[in-house]
């Protein structure tokens, strides 16, 4: 991490909590987001000289509070706005909405405007986009790469969804219990894309994404607590538990990603996986399987193998048929395939990917895949083509590197023409 990078893994740590709140105070999505941009600005400006504020959120939360009141007075032309000491002060308005919360644990501003995000006056596609947008503050290309879908109908759907809720004047309440529950399924959506965001990340991008990723464990852990009983939040929980376990173990000392076959399962965090597994087995005793705890289960085979050679690809093979049949996907598929490859051969998992070549025509791991099975089957020439074309998708340095070492790997002549 550069000198100054510690400012901007700061601010993405904060961010959540700062514009949940600013969201609060002035409750419009544009003017609270504005309004942590500015803040943001200033820290950038101010932080590297004068050192970081002993609360960062705090101190992002009062600057967006002032710069927002700035903005609505010159958007007003100075029309009087509310008596100076409800302005100033946020403890009262807090507390007045902590009295309507029906449980404690949900005074949280974060899982609050996640709540929000997901109104059901909005298709869920773009619940889950806005709350990826405004909460997580992900850029419009990264959430797009998550749905798989372009950078401009992304953009779309954020804008359209902003204007439906404006349109709608949905309420910036916390919801009740019955549209918590209503609701519930989506959140639990984005924060799972919420860790994926943080969890993905490249070894030199690690450090500074990884305050995602925890803070959608964090969330996991309290929606769980909103609905005890319910086996999907815990396969959620378990799931994200048991893939960050492994988060020490990922990259070399040179920042190469790390395969979970070779990765050393001595620096995987026992303590995780031991929350994780006890939640996946309550999980199941409901007899109520959901996608969630399926990915859980998968990922119990890996951590409760004592080595990768000794995992029972069998066993996942089927529990990816069954996510196959609870969320149909081509994303889904294509794991399937990995571990058909260990089942059943090379030949038989590059006939599960061909007819996922249109869906998944610019998705990286699609490309990565099918030229690994191409090379397996000694089709040299046509898995070097297919690296390149995974090369030119790649989203990271470290991606594009683990695709030349495939590369390089590869006995047959370079094709020419």
């Amino acid at each position: 991490m550069s000198d100054l990078g510690w400012v901007d893994t700061a601010l993405i740590a904060a961010r959540p909590q700062a514009v949940a709140a600013l969201l609060r105070y002035f409750r419009d999505l544009d003017t609270a987001e504005e309004s942590f941009q500015n803040a943001a600005l200033r820290a950038l400006r101010t932080w590297p000289q004068a050192g970081p504020p002993r609360d960062p959120a705090a101190w992002l939360i009062m600057v967006g509070r002032n710069a927002g009141i700035d903005q609505v007075r010159k958007t007003q032309r100075l029309t009087a706005l509310d008596d100076e000491r409800a302005v100033s002060d946020t403890g009262d308005a807090e507390a007045a909405a902590a009295e309507r919360l029906d449980d404690s644990q949900y005074r949280d501003d974060i899982l609050r405007l996640l709540f929000v995000c997901c109104h059901p006056e909005l298709p869920a596609t773009q619940q889950i986009a806005l709350a990826l947008r405004i909460v997580c503050g992900l850029s419009v290309g990264q959430i797009a790469k998550a749905f798989l879908v372009s950078e401009s109908a992304m953009e779309q759907r954020i804008t359209r969804a902003k204007a439906r809720i404006a349109k709608a004047e949905v309420p910036f309440e916390a919801p009740g219990a019955a549209e918590r529950a209503e609701r519930a399924g989506a959140v639990a959506s984005a924060i799972y894309l919420m860790f994926n965001e943080g969890y993905s990340a490249a070894a030199a991008d690690a450090e500074r994404r990884a305050p995602l990723s925890l803070e959608a464990i964090r969330l996991a852990r309290l929606l769980l607590r909103l609905f005890p009983a319910e086996p999907e939040l815990m396969g959620l929980a378990a799931l994200l538990l048991l893939q960050h376990a492994r988060i020490a173990a990922r990259f070399d000392a040179d920042g190469n990603a790390v395969l979970l076959e070779n990765q050393d399962r001595s620096r995987w965090n026992g303590a995780l996986i031991a929350e994780g597994l006890a939640l996946i087995d309550k999980s199941m005793r409901h007899r109520r399987p959901g996608p969630y705890q399926v990915q859980a289960a998968i990922a119990a085979l890996h951590v409760r193998s004592p080595s990768a050679a000794e995992t029972d690809w069998a066993e996942i093979e089927l529990l990816y048929r069954a996510l196959e049949r609870l969320q149909p996907s081509p994303v889904v598929t294509l794991n399937r395939a990995v571990a058909a490859w260990k089942v059943s051969g090379a030949e038989a998992a590059l006939a599960l990917i061909v007819p996922l070549e249109g869906p998944l025509a610019g998705y990286f791991y699609f490309h990565g895949m099918r030229g690994a099975l191409l090379a397996a089957l000694g089709r040299a020439g046509e898995a070097r083509d297919a690296y390149m074309r995974a090369i030119s998708l790649a989203g990271s340095a470290a991606e594009a590197a683990h695709i030349r070492s495939q590369l390089d790997s590869l006995s047959a002549p370079a094709k020419v023409g």
